[in-house]
């Protein structure tokens, strides 16, 4: 039985929640930035440059503090005999499942921010129009161990991805 019925039981590492603060704050900060230096340094707009920064960082705070808890609470992920689950969004929740006969490829990648903390994603590619089922925010070692128990169980059952 396909793990569709349920909703998957493994939350990423703990640890994610810090890389998306980082992700977070490497995008709000330039216009943030941007328009203090402006409210700064152009005088006739400064009215309307300040409630400007005021509207720009107040939402840039509540990015960074609630996107990633937000993130977290929402992203699951599972692996059973028969297929890879996963679930992730915002507003609009994407429930992936993937048989493990559909398998055709297993990665796993890690940006430079996602290294600096010890992390790393899957990558489960089929033929699917809808691409590849991401995993982000597992712990290094178990998305290698991932990947590798993934494309053995794939290579062992005949099927779409072989």
């Amino acid at each position: 039985m396909l793990a569709g019925v349920k909703a998957p039981r493994n939350r990423l590492d703990r640890r994610a929640v810090r890389w998306w603060i980082v992700q977070a704050l490497v995008v709000a900060t330039p216009p943030v930035a941007v328009l203090a230096l402006l409210t700064a340094l152009i005088a006739p707009a400064r009215t309307w440059l300040g409630l400007s920064l005021a509207i720009t960082g107040a939402l840039a705070v509540a990015y960074v503090v609630v996107m990633p808890w937000w993130r977290y609470r929402v992203h699951r992920w599972e692996v059973t005999d028969d297929a890879v689950y996963a679930l992730s969004g915002w507003w609009w929740q994407r429930r992936r499942i993937t048989p493990m006969a559909r398998i055709q490829t297993v990665d796993t990648a890690s940006g430079p921010i996602q290294r600096l903390f010890g992390l790393a994603g899957l990558v489960v590619t089929t033929a699917s129009a809808a691409g590849p089922v991401h995993i982000q925010g597992l712990d290094r070692s178990l998305a290698a161990e991932l990947a590798q128990t993934l494309a053995t169980r794939a290579q062992a059952i005949p099927g779409d991805g072989q």
